[in-house]
């Protein structure tokens, strides 16, 4: 299959995907009435259609449904353009947010504005303010360490995030087991557990132009990432200046993880399988993986949250439960492929 007709298939499986995922739930909408519903909100457009649907349907679709489907969209193209990101950066098959230990400077902020009432001072915004410092914080640590003696390389790099990873879980635990209140402990472990449920359409901006912003600087950057795959000494050769562009990855990498894991919690598998998925499919050119990354791992995560939402309902399930049990059996059968290795299969 050419790259062009996979590119239309993902996005017109993406648009379908979308439609079914607001469809389903405890009230039957029918798909038809999904869209008509988005129109009404569309100028001039919106007039002439004519309503044959009620007040609760449109309330349900529009306000609750709707932005939690996209949401999902947005946080899974976010998580696997992360994913390739991180593993160009380390040139490493197994690297994510959550092994160099962002994530979970994230999760110590977002503890600290659960347990504490840290960050009050942004009202609303107190919880995305507290996991983006807490991810910026943790960046900024792990590359002050890997520099260390003078030395600057990315095995450094892969264990001081490792080490700031093992220190920030711990001093999250350790927050938890001072917490003063047990349902704001329950608050925490569900939200480290990862959630769409409080998506609204003002959540939306912020996390989807940053995903656009940081797909279209790597896209444009994708002859460098694709150099940095055969190693630094290489990709010097090849006129990268490895150094400076590793900053610019770190501050990417920062940037999409404080953002996605403020809004959803932590959600692991996602940005270490992409990747992983579509090297497989279109080879390892940057190029093709990080777009395709960025439709394949939206599509996974909108049928993850749906499951997640309706396969014990009315209860919820934390969604990261859902993606932990498709991400070990995918490791299981990857390490099973003899054929696979790092970056594909070399196409």
């Amino acid at each position: 299959m050419s790259f062009s007709l996979l590119s239309l298939s993902l996005l017109f499986a993406l648009l379908l995907s979308i439609t079914l995922a607001v469809t389903l739930g405890s009230v039957e909408i029918r798909p038809g009435t999904v869209w008509k519903i988005a129109l009404t909100h569309v100028p001039f457009v919106g007039e002439r259609i004519e309503a044959d649907w009620s007040r609760a349907q449109h309330t349900i679709i529009w306000e609750i449904r709707f932005p939690r489907v996209l949401l999902a969209a947005v946080v899974g193209a976010g998580l696997s353009v992360v994913g390739v990101t991180i593993q160009s950066l380390v040139r490493n098959s197994l690297a994510d947010p959550y092994i160099l230990g962002v994530s979970s400077g994230a999760s110590v902020g977002a503890t600290l504005v659960i347990l504490f009432g840290a960050f009050s001072m942004y009202g609303q915004y107190a919880l995305s303010a507290g996991a983006f410092l807490g991810s910026l914080v943790s960046i900024l640590l792990i590359f002050s360490l890997s520099r260390l003696g003078g030395q600057n390389s990315t095995v450094r790099l892969l264990m001081a995030g490792i080490a700031i990873s093992a220190v920030l879980s711990a001093i999250t635990s350790l927050l938890i087991f001072a917490a003063p209140n047990e349902h704001g402990i329950r608050s925490v472990l569900f939200w480290m557990s990862g959630s769409l449920a409080g998506a609204k359409w003002e959540y939306l901006t912020i996390p989807t132009l940053v995903v656009v912003a940081c797909l279209g600087v790597l896209l444009v950057q994708y002859r460098a990432l694709n150099a940095m795959l055969m190693g630094e000494e290489s990709a010097s050769t090849l006129g990268v200046n490895t150094v400076r562009f590793r900053k610019l990855l770190l501050v990417i990498t920062a940037l999409l993880t404080g953002v996605i894991v403020a809004i959803s919690g932590a959600i692991g598998f996602v940005g270490l399988m992409m990747p992983h998925i579509v090297r497989v499919i279109v080879g390892s050119d940057h190029r093709r993986v990080l777009p395709v990354s960025a439709l394949l791992g939206a599509i996974f995560l909108i049928w993850a949250d749906a499951l997640a939402r309706l396969s014990f309902a009315p209860e919820e399930l934390p969604i990261g439960i859902i993606t932990a049990l498709c991400g070990g059996p995918f490791f299981i059968w990857l390490m099973l492929r003899s054929s696979y290795s790092f970056g594909g299969d070399g196409r």
